[in-house]
């Protein structure tokens, strides 16, 4: 069976895919119950619908660095050993703090193999970057990915040339440190639910990073909802950054978010049955150009509902059990 990554992505058909919700945590109890809640909801979608990331940068209590680096490195061994299925992160101190290499040397060096990936918080440039990869290296982790964090508008000026970078997997926005940032230049409105989608600075920041990623294959990651108790609030957000933005994936602080980012980044039930048709529709003449419901359709549409597939497999959606198929492929490739 010819796959349709192969067919219609080409040199993109190694294009990074991440579940659309990042969730973050980083005090023990949370840390645990965050874990057992993917486990949980593993089973429910029969896919992993989204990562958690546990935190060094805000959980750990100062002076307790080098305790909670070990606390969440075993969290994440633990967790692990019983579940194949578990995504984990960790989001360790930025290159400047002096945590920062015993982080890597500790989290990658004795967990690098079972994490998803290693976040960096605060990444200004490329040196950053480096850096941070040489530490990896270092701890014998050259193979994980690197998830970085911009925050400043230098960074984001430069976000093109770290997304570039081979490491980099994924771009996050850091909304409330990128407001600050400004000397109160920009209200703190810019940093709730309606000035961060209408302030023109952090508007153009989040386009800067989102066309930076799709431009070299990478994952543009939503910033937070700080109303974490506000379920509509979240969900809009999630839907604007989602298609007016595009990003295809969004942070959550709180268990509550995640559902509605799920649902929000989600293709309708229509948009999938239509995806379905059209994609089951070329695979049978061999993605040769087709009629559908009185459109042309070829291998530039085709992409586009392919990709709407691959979204709707990651946030966990019913597919028809023909295009179910391909995802089971893919899974024992």
């Amino acid at each position: 069976m010819t796959h349709p990554r192969d067919i219609l992505l080409g040199a993109q058909a190694g294009s990074v895919q991440l579940p659309v919700c990042d969730h973050y945590s980083g005090v023990e109890a949370r840390m645990r119950k965050s874990l057992q809640l993917q486990s949980e909801m593993t089973q429910e979608f029969g896919t992993c619908v989204f990562d958690v990331t546990l935190d060094c940068e805000d959980g750990a209590p100062i002076g307790g660095e080098a305790e909670h680096a070990a606390l969440v490195t075993e969290m994440a061994l633990s967790t692990t050993a019983v579940s194949t299925n578990a995504r984990i992160a960790v989001r360790v101190h930025p290159v400047d703090h002096p945590s920062f290499d015993a982080d890597m040397a500790h989290v990658a060096g004795r967990a690098g193999r079972v994490l998803t990936h290693i976040m960096v918080p605060k990444v200004e440039c490329m040196a950053d970057v480096d850096r941070a990869q040489a530490a990896l290296n270092a701890a014998g982790a050259a193979d994980l990915p690197l998830h970085v964090l911009i925050e400043s508008p230098a960074a984001v000026h430069r976000a093109f040339d770290i997304a570039a970078h081979p490491r980099v997997q994924s771009i996050s926005f850091g909304l409330m440190d990128f407001v600050s940032a400004h000397g109160g230049a920009i209200p703190a409105d810019g940093m709730g639910i309606q000035g961060q989608f209408t302030h023109p600075l952090v508007l153009r920041a989040k386009l800067e990073i989102a066309s930076a990623c799709h431009a070299h294959g990478k994952v543009p990651s939503h910033c937070v909802v700080t109303e974490f108790k506000n379920a509509d609030a979240v969900r809009m957000a999630a839907q604007k950054a989602a298609q007016e933005l595009g990003y295809t994936r969004m942070w959550s602080i709180h268990p509550d978010q995640i559902r509605p980012i799920l649902e929000a980044m989600a293709p309708s039930e229509a948009q999938i049955d239509q995806a379905s048709e059209i994609i089951l529709a070329a695979q049978a003449v061999q993605w040769a150009p087709i009629s559908h419901a009185g459109q042309l359709h070829d291998r530039a549409s085709y992409r586009f509902f392919w990709q709407l597939l691959e979204r709707a497999h990651q946030t966990g959606r019913p597919l028809p059990g023909a295009i179910q198929a391909f995802f089971a492929a893919t899974a024992k490739r």
